[in-house]
């Protein structure tokens, strides 16, 4: 039996990794600590019955609950994190202290607990922006924005800690998700939302960003392989298998819902705004044998579905 400690497990892409993880083996066991807080809803893992399971309330920076989990589990994958850039750029405090101390607390617990291993998740973003070509696992972090930047020292805290107290911890950095259990305030569940309303959809500046995406499941799968290939202190790249500015993202949900382009509303582009971001990987064919199974057209498609059947998942927010 292998026992995770999933980290932000309530959250959407936590939800889902929890999921996946339980519908591919009873020889997995989780205990999901959430501390509940922006993104995380107890609705995306009501159904769950699995004797397999365990649900903890509470935050990755309490010390003594932290010493108490890590010591009964193999792994600590952890999603745990503030990550919405623009909450980010008001205010940045509590993303310093989910983002950096949290991990800092996980990880002085895996010295102490030292055959537990752990997956750090990540972002594209630690690089910044790149207007032509990608960045690769080797490539150096620039990051451009305050949760960027925290998600960017994170993984300098755990290379440090991997080095210095030689710890097992993997990194992945992936590109933007989608798919069912998205937070509202993230863009495609925004416009799809704002699409079933008839409200305007606000996109920032000229809407020329753009961004890569890959579906949520695609993402979990890449997790569950690096845990189970075993291989220590890796750094994966997750790429996305659809590249698009923002703009055409709009138009071509907007198009599926047959709903009218003269909702799109431009507004002030967000400070400090990255142009593109677009990675490759070196490592994931090759280690992990892994190809996207979901491709863009179908996967939001089935978003859009289950966003238009799930009124009493997203109504409260």
């Amino acid at each position: 039996m292998m026992k995770f400690l999933v980290t932000g497990g309530s959250g959407f892409i936590g939800s889902n990794f929890i999921k996946k993880c339980l519908d591919s083996s009873k020889d997995i066991s989780i205990i999901n600590l959430d501390a509940m807080l922006t993104g995380s809803n107890t609705k995306n893992l009501q159904n769950i019955d699995s004797k397999n399971y365990k649900f903890v309330k509470g935050n990755i920076c309490d010390k003594s609950l932290m010493a108490k989990l890590i010591k009964k589990v193999d792994y600590v994958v952890n999603f745990a994190a503030e990550s919405h850039v623009d909450r980010s750029i008001l205010d940045s405090s509590t993303f310093l202290n989910s983002n950096i101390l949290g991990v800092h607390t996980i990880l002085e617990e895996l010295r102490k607990n030292n055959h537990v291993k752990m997956i750090q998740i990540s972002t594209d973003e630690v690089y910044g922006d790149i207007i032509k070509g990608s960045y690769f696992e080797n490539d150096p972090l620039n990051p451009s924005n305050p949760y960027a930047a925290t998600k960017a020292a994170a993984e300098m805290l755990v290379k440090s800690y991997v080095r210095t107290y030689d710890l097992d911890v993997s990194i992945t950095r992936c590109v933007n998700n989608y798919g069912p259990n998205q937070f509202p305030e993230k863009l495609i569940p925004k416009i799809i939302l704002c699409a079933l309303h008839d409200q305007p959809i606000p996109i920032h500046g000229d809407g020329k960003a753009i961004r890569q995406w890959s579906h949520v499941s695609d993402h979990c799968d890449v997790i569950l392989k690096i845990i189970l290939k075993n291989k220590r202190e890796s750094i994966y790249n997750i790429p996305g298998n659809y590249e698009c500015t923002n703009l055409s993202l709009v138009k071509k949900i907007l198009k599926l819902m047959n709903k009218s382009e003269d909702l799109i509303k431009f507004v002030p582009d967000r400070l400090g705004q990255d142009k593109r971001y677009a990675i490759r990987s070196k490592f994931i064919k090759k280690d992990l044998k892994f190809e996207p199974k979901i491709q863009f057209d179908s996967g939001i498609c089935s978003t859009i579905s289950w966003y238009a059947d799930h009124k009493i998942w997203w109504k409260n927010f």
